[in-house]
């Protein structure tokens, strides 16, 4: 059964000073509301707080006698405001930073009694918004995992969001060609090589490559605002946790890459841990291995679940 789509409505002062009213929205799964240990799953770009069920994006992951076993925890993912999950959007995108959006999140908490969780687990964008989170709240939670993330935009991630935020700027098909970029960032040309072959479609008179590519510019068209994609698109840009605070935070954390992503490198993962592990001891590092780089977090769940089965 889908769970149902909560919301906690509040004023909020963005880090640029915009007054916003925010609609937060939010859906719990498994045991109710504190009956249970609490974790917070924080969702990626394109996806949103339906993480486990029929449709659930995270449902390999989530759910009865997976290994986030909605029958021992309860779940609970907010939605990014403004991903128009919820027929919320924003216009001036500009003003919100990933800072903003973990103000967001824990003022979320805060209304809903949440002193405390269990984990805190997020994947690309939404393990990013678990770095700022804790940053300003580094007693928040007992464990934490980010997939796939850092906790600042390196010079690559930005310069490839910056031509997505040119191709968005664009009035032909600018969602597709954005998403058909974006699915060069987050696969690896091994994986697309491997898959394709060079492999002509006679019917449709081009490669089998290009013909997936555009299925998927299609596909997130018709399901994703243009809005929203900006929005995403501009957290990716400003990602900016501060360092210094990172040594502060109490809870064990578990920092897990992709040994080949392109979007947040390996390298510059085990970087922030090894820079953690002079600090601290209840850091650690797993790295999974796949030739299909960043959506690796999306794909690999044999190896993902082994991973955080260890951990929990």
């Amino acid at each position: 059964m889908k769970a149902e789509l909560k919301h906690i409505n509040f004023s909020y002062r963005t880090n640029s000073g915009k007054e916003y009213h925010i609609p937060l929205s939010y859906q719990l799964f498994g045991k109710e509301l504190f009956s249970a240990p609490i974790i917070l799953v924080n969702h990626a770009l394109t996806g949103n707080s339906d993480v486990s069920g029929e449709k659930g994006w995270w449902k390999k992951l989530i759910g009865e006698n997976q290994v986030i076993n909605t029958e021992k925890y309860t779940v609970l993912c907010f939605n990014i405001p403004g991903n128009g999950y919820d027929n919320f959007f924003i216009d001036e995108y500009e003003n919100f930073t990933v800072s903003d959006i973990a103000n967001i999140f824990l003022q979320g908490l805060e209304i809903l009694n949440i002193k405390s969780l269990h984990a805190i687990i997020g994947g690309s964008l939404g393990g990013a918004i678990g770095w700022e989170m804790l940053a300003k709240n580094p007693n928040l939670s007992e464990i934490f995992i980010p997939i796939a993330c850092d906790f600042k935009t390196h010079d690559w991630l930005y310069a490839q969001c910056l031509v997505q935020k040119f191709l968005l700027n664009q009035n032909d098909e600018p969602l597709q060609k954005a998403r058909i970029h974006a699915m060069l960032c987050y696969r690896t040309p091994e994986s697309l090589n491997a898959r394709f072959q060079n492999k002509y479609n006679q019917e449709k008179k081009r490669l089998e490559s290009e013909d997936w590519l555009m299925y998927h510019g299609k596909v997130l068209n018709e399901r994703f605002s243009l809005k929203s994609y900006k929005l995403m698109n501009h957290l990716l840009m400003n990602i900016n946790a501060n360092e210094s605070d990172l040594e502060k935070i109490q809870a064990r954390m578990h920092m897990i890459s992709v040994d080949t992503d392109l979007f947040f490198p390996a390298s510059e993962i085990r970087s922030c841990y090894e820079k953690l592990k002079e600090k601290k001891e209840n850091v650690f590092y797993h790295e999974i291995t796949s030739i299909h780089g960043h959506d690796a977090f999306l794909m690999e769940y044999e190896q993902l679940n082994t991973i955080i089965k260890n951990i929990l």
